[in-house]
């Protein structure tokens, strides 16, 4: 294995955020803009949720004059590497991804396609110019065990699910650019990213929006699992501490402070001042029952720990629906 550089802050301007549309690529990309980092923003605007999210998020990026926008796949090698070839790249931070465990069941080959391949042709690119630094953007899904708090030397060879599976190539990917070209890659395994302009997909937009209209929240399981809830701006914060230089490092971004389902709920009730209806339905079968970071990797190497509490931070995100209601009422949902 190629050795590690100096640790350090990263030095570059301009980064290439993949999924700037995205719920945790929107964020990211606003806070380096904020930092004054030119932003390259790409993203293909597909539907797997309502682009009317994807295009709110953006048109927010838009009103910063660092911030440049390519409708590209990064699927598609041919336009990707036409975007590295037009711009001086400094670092890659690769969100774009296709995200949830039970929809990769019923399609797995869009997400060897986005997550998988689509992570190669940003290797290949970045290697071919050079590009100093790159972060690629994994999974808790891959722990598939029980042994909690998860660590990065976990085992997270038994995917339960395409979507974890295709993180997996991924990552692997990223180990054999490093080993065979240098390049400085961390890999950051996301735990349960929730807040504000979150994906309509994800559970606690779908328990919101039940609740409010008066339908029943479905609920796969009894409520008892439990998931290390983990905000959207430590999420982004931690991102881009994870541009410094480590050679190849796997950390793991989460709350350290897992909770039962049944408990948010709860808290959404509160904020939301109304009683939430739940319909069961049996927990699937790729699902996994518990999730806890074990983070002081992260807190060693990249100074980073969680700061929002959970209840405050679910009372950001109930505010933030509330406000935003009549337009999160337009958007097209999949329940």
């Amino acid at each position: 294995m190629k050795k590690k550089t100096e640790n350090g802050k990263f030095r570059g301007k301009t980064v290439l955020v993949t999924g700037c549309a995205g719920f945790i690529g929107w964020k990211v990309s606003q806070l380096l803009l904020e930092m004054n980092k030119d932003v390259i923003g790409i993203d293909n605007m597909n539907n797997y949720y309502d682009p009317a999210l994807k295009i709110w998020r953006l048109n927010s990026l838009k009103k910063y004059p660092g911030f440049n926008y390519y409708r590209v796949d990064i699927g598609n090698y041919k336009k990707l590497k036409k975007v590295f070839e037009d711009n001086k790249v400094d670092a890659v931070i690769n969100l774009a991804a296709r995200a949830g465990v039970r929809a990769s069941v019923e399609d797995p080959w869009v997400y060897l396609d986005t997550n998988t391949k689509g992570t190669l042709n940003l290797l290949e690119c970045s290697k071919n110019h050079k590009v100093k630094k790159f972060v690629l953007a994994s999974t808790s899904s891959l722990y598939a065990s029980l042994d909690m708090p998860f660590k990065e030397t976990s085992r997270t060879d038994t995917p339960l699910a395409p979507y974890s599976a295709t993180k997996k190539g991924a990552e692997v990917l990223c180990h054999a650019y490093h080993y065979l070209y240098g390049l400085d890659i961390s890999i950051l395994r996301y735990f349960t990213v929730y807040g504000p302009a979150g994906r309509p997909d994800m559970s606690i937009f779908k328990f919101l929006r039940s609740m409010d209209t008066g339908r029943p929240i479905p609920l796969y399981g009894d409520g008892s699992q439990t998931r290390d809830f983990t905000y959207i701006d430590d999420i982004a914060d931690g991102t881009i501490r994870s541009l410094r230089p480590t050679g190849f490092e796997i950390f793991n971004l989460g709350g350290d402070h897992p909770v039962k389902l049944n408990y948010v709920i709860g808290l959404l009730e509160k904020f939301l001042g109304k009683k939430a209806k739940i319909k069961r339905y049996k927990l699937h079968p790729a699902d996994v029952t518990a999730t806890w970071a074990h983070i002081d990797k992260s807190r060693k190497v990249l100074g980073w720990k969680p700061v929002m509490p959970l209840e405050e931070g679910i009372e950001k995100t109930v505010d933030w629906f509330v406000q935003n209601r009549d337009f999160v009422k337009k958007l097209q949902w999949v329940d």
